[in-house]
């Protein structure tokens, strides 16, 4: 591996250099007795891949050797950077129309590597375009307590149309239980007596996504 990535990709371009050592460049520098690119390759290893290593928590991430507040930080930038980027292509198409598979791939890079088991909404207006994602509720390793009246509440605030649930499994498997069923439907009723209705439900987790929707399961 080139210990030099910066001057490899302003000569050559980035479409030239390997993962570590695009991940190099960011990073910057690395620690005694190991370049940048070294450093890159260990962390893509530890965390299996770019993707683990965007969405690592904080303090796993400050546990590995050179690595410090500004390598986190980064590391953490580039993670909403990229979001953002694929939020950006949900506001500007209807999300009820867009595929199905970017929209629970977004899900996923959202909270799909979360510890703890999260509710989430993307909020649509009467186009079905994006007009907020937000997590509502933080909950446990296995449960996350959902308040139908602040769901309600939220989306009224916002004017919202329509509404697409979201939240994680963090044990791996993102298959719906009766629980995430039965929540549905209580959701889907309420929210109907203020015209509000509710498109689909996606559960993911770090390798996996279920549409509701896509599967059939949605009540009515």
């Amino acid at each position: 591996m080139n210990d030099r990535p910066r001057e490899r990709l302003l000569a050559q371009g980035s479409h030239c250099l390997s993962l570590a050592e695009l991940l190099a460049c960011c990073l910057g520098s690395g620690v005694q007795g190991e370049d940048a690119v070294s450093l890159a390759a260990r962390l893509l290893a530890q965390f299996g891949g770019l993707e683990g290593v965007l969405a690592a928590p904080t303090a796993k991430l400050m546990a590995c050797r050179g690595v410090g507040h500004a390598k986190v930080s980064v590391i953490k930038a580039i993670r909403e950077l990229a979001l953002r980027h694929d939020e950006n292509a949900l506001l500007n198409e209807a999300v009820a129309y867009s595929s199905t598979r970017e929209v629970c791939r977004y899900v996923q890079r959202r909270i799909g590597h979360e510890e703890r088991e999260v509710f989430a909404c993307l909020f649509l207006n009467a186009r079905h375009q994006l007009l907020a994602w937000e997590i509502l509720f933080w909950g446990s390793i296995d449960r996350a307590h959902v308040h139908a009246r602040e769901v309600l509440k939220r989306g009224l605030q916002l004017n919202a149309a329509a509404v697409v649930f979201c939240h994680n499994h963090p044990s791996g498997v993102a298959e719906p239980s009766q629980a995430d069923l039965s929540l549905t439907s209580q959701l889907m009723d309420l929210l109907a007596k203020v015209d509000i209705k509710v498109l689909d439900h996606i559960i993911v987790s770090a390798g996996s996504t279920v549409s509701m929707a896509a599967r059939g399961l949605m009540p009515g």
